[in-house]
């Protein structure tokens, strides 16, 4: 191939129709026909991304590898394609416009007067091609976050029309997914939504090629026909994406209605191979088929959003197939755990993951939940803040520093076992203070973190300001807290674990981001089974 094709997938009638999935299956059905596929992810608002959004506000921050924070959905990319995104595979209305403000700033336009067009669609555009300018693509999906209509999604769509009209005919397609809802009154599936869709869509100068349609019920063949007829579809070009048991059913049920196969049809592209999903479907028969059940509480403070731990619960999912057993995650919300309730609120749990978070609500539950799972041999998973969490418990309880905390929660703590590194106290720009994105941790030899990775180096991502304190490591070492993890550049402490413990483990990192289907993560997988061994 020459030419990078270009699939841009867009919602309509609502949000939330899960446009992240349905692009992450096709870009999964594409690949397995052999096909060197991408997906990016344009998000309309204006934050330049998502790294200072409240959790509750736009669930998970996701991390990629050169340290990009993006918007959940890469999240599903990795998961889906086993294939790394960067920060190129997401961008915000806030990134093009500091971007074009910045040019102008320096003069690059010359005294033109900077509008929305040209100006703010050629940098959409840009970056729209830029990963398919690199020459690694075949195929390159862009998902438009928001919804067709909106004022904030209007530059996207008229760069979308303007990049289509570039490219040529067959290089770029849109799949158009929208809802065609159930009225349980008149006992029919209704249309007319879809159709108010694609006009909006069309209004702005563009056609849908493929309509993709979610729905409850199965779309009749007249219904089919009905949509292609008012939308201006062909027949096979009307999808139906019926609600599934797990989204790592959409991509087969996508490759029964040939989704795949239209869009190929529609780039001029040749079907290749049978897509290949062998072990796809064997995660998928693990899945459903499990031989074992756990229940994991997973404590945190933003439990009453899921997506706040998306990646934490796909990881897990991942760990579960891993184990032919079915993982029951119980949320428990930290903030509500006290000495006097955590035996209650704690009861029944086969393992416990204490999540990341920022800020002091809910941290002594937290602390009070690590206590429980080491003196009751309670298989323990601490990430990030979780970690630290165990570290600050294990020095009030075991070396008797009681007012050990870390200087996220207390400035003046007399015993600051978590501590913000020297560098980056004079930094206030709220995105600079992080370490983010891969860092290099080396495996102490014997160590459980090492027989699980089975390795000596590992890269892990991180997202995180404060640090284990260095100076308390010999002291936390000698009364049995054993750092096996540290960072060979920085000296940092990356895991820390108990021996003579069913299973603890802490980490600096955030292990979640790279559990895929293909490759669920390791340390997700020996929690588990040591969660099942644990029941036995």
């Amino acid at each position: 191939m020459n030419q990078t094709k270009y699939i841009f997938v867009t919602g309509g009638v609502t949000s939330s129709l899960g446009k992240g999935i349905i692009a992450a299956s096709l870009a999964k059905l594409l690949q397995a026909r052999g096909y060197r596929a991408t997906i990016q992810k344009f998000d309309p608002y204006i934050n330049v991304d998502p790294g200072t959004l409240n959790p509750y506000e736009h669930g998970e921050c996701y991390v990629t590898d050169d340290g990009a924070e993006t918007d959940l959905d890469l999240g599903h990319y990795e998961r889906f394609l086993n294939v790394p995104t960067s920060q190129a595979n997401n961008v915000t209305t806030g990134r093009v416009y500091l971007s074009v403000i910045e040019k102008e700033r320096r003069g690059e336009f010359l005294g033109k007067t900077v509008q929305v067009v040209p100006h703010i669609t050629n940098e959409i555009k840009e970056r729209m091609q830029l990963l398919g300018n690199s020459g690694d693509y075949d195929i390159v999906i862009t998902e438009i976050g928001g919804t067709v209509g909106d004022i904030e999604s209007l530059p996207y769509i008229e760069s979308v029309r303007q990049l289509l009209w570039e490219l040529g005919e067959n290089n770029g397609i849109v799949v158009h997914l929208t809802l065609v809802p159930y009225l349980a009154a008149a006992g029919e599936l209704k249309t007319k939504p879809t159709q108010h869709s694609v006009k909006t869509l069309m209004e702005s100068g563009i056609k849908a090629d493929i309509l993709v349609c979610r729905t409850e019920h199965e779309l009749s063949s007249e219904l089919r026909q009905k949509l292609a007829l008012f939308c201006n579809v062909k027949r096979e070009a009307v999808i139906q994406s019926i609600d599934a048991s797990t989204i790592y059913d959409v991509p087969n049920l996508m490759l029964e209605e040939g989704l795949d196969k239209v869009a190929l049809k529609k780039l001029d592209l040749p079907e290749k191979n049978t897509p290949d999903l062998v072990q796809w479907n064997q995660f998928l028969f693990r899945l459903k088929n499990p031989k074992h059940t756990v229940n994991i509480g997973l404590v945190g403070k933003y439990v009453e959003l899921q997506d706040s731990y998306k990646s934490i619960l796909e990881a897990f999912i991942h760990a579960g197939s891993a184990n032919e057993t079915k993982v029951n995650v119980i949320s428990v919300h930290s903030e509500y755990i006290d000495k006097d309730n955590v035996a209650e609120k704690l009861s029944g749990l086969d393992g416990i993951l204490v999540a990341p978070g920022f800020g002091g609500r809910g941290i002594e539950g937290k602390i009070e939940t690590v206590r429980y799972a080491r003196e009751n041999n309670i298989p323990f998973f601490g990430i990030c803040l979780g970690m630290q969490m165990a570290v600050i418990e294990y020095s009030r309880n075991v070396l008797g520093l009681a007012d050990a905390n870390s200087t996220e929660m207390n400035e003046h703590t007399p015993h600051a076992v978590i501590n913000i590194m020297e560098e980056q106290k004079n930094i206030t720009d709220m995105g600079g203070t992080m370490r983010l994105g891969a860092w290099k941790c080396q495996l102490e030899e014997g160590s459980l973190a090492g027989a699980i990775y089975g390795k000596k180096e590992i890269m892990e991502r991180h997202r995180h300001r404060y640090e284990f304190n260095g100076k308390y490591k010999e002291q936390l070492e000698k009364a049995g807290l054993k750092a096996s993890g540290i960072n060979p550049d920085t000296g940092l402490v990356e895991i820390i674990e108990l021996e003579n413990h069913p299973f603890f483990i802490g980490v600096q990192y955030h292990p979640e981001y790279k559990s895929t289907v293909a490759n669920p993560h390791p340390l997700f997988v020996k929690f588990i089974e040591a969660a099942v061994k644990g029941k036995c």
